[in-house]
């Protein structure tokens, strides 16, 4: 999977790359799909929702470039698998989930892989509150288009990583906050995600 999909994909980070190494992805991989867990593809869950598939995984945790000291957000747990390789690289991980039984899920899989420094929430991310900021926010859902609900939780000099748009065409990026409070966003590649449940839905722009 590294040399053949990740590598191919930029991501050639060292501390990515031991992270992927370390954190077995089978077994966050619902049994019935276990033979897929290394394939280039997302890997369908309850719900209707997904995992990402590993080489997008991979760019998401290098470009937020996560420092052992950050404290960090994802919005969708899903299997648990991303929230077990963000808390490889951080101090601490808060990751939401709307749907209670993949949040139970995920949290028995963290518990058995022995992560330990991430906190689960089942909740609605377009409703939670929270008392403090985040170094990295990943969410793992697009969103058709940007708004600053997630960009406020940012701590100075935080970042994000989110899919915006709509089918055909969605676009990862990366938004950058800065010391002031300004932010800037950069366009990183071409994919498609699941839409996020409760996302914030403005009538698409007609000419």
């Amino acid at each position: 999977m590294l040399s053949q999909q990740i590598r191919t994909w930029d991501v050639l980070d060292e501390r990515v790359l031991g992270t992927l190494r370390a954190t077995h992805r089978e077994a966050f991989v619902p049994e019935n799909e276990r033979d897929l867990a290394f394939a280039d593809l997302e890997i369908p869950l309850p719900h209707g929702q997904c995992m990402m598939a590993p080489k997008v995984e991979a760019r998401l945790l290098q470009e937020l470039a996560i420092e052992p000291t950050d404290r960090v957000l994802e919005i969708g747990t899903g299997s648990g698998y991303l929230a077990a390789c963000l808390a490889r690289l951080a101090d601490s991980v808060v990751s939401l989930e709307i749907f209670g039984d993949l949040c139970d899920a995920a949290g028995t899989r963290l518990e058995q892989a022995g992560v330990e420094n991430v906190e689960l929430w089942n909740q609605d991310a377009m409703e939670a509150d929270f008392d403090t900021g985040f170094d990295a926010i990943a969410v793992t859902a697009s969103v058709p288009v940007l708004s600053e609900r997630f960009i406020n939780l940012l701590n100075p000099n935080g970042r994000l990583f989110i899919v915006v748009g709509r089918p055909p065409v969605m676009q990862a990026t990366l938004v950058s906050k800065h010391a002031d409070g300004s932010w800037t966003e950069r366009s990183l590649f071409e994919t498609l995600l699941t839409p996020m449940i409760n996302a914030e839905q403005p009538e698409p722009f007609v000419l």
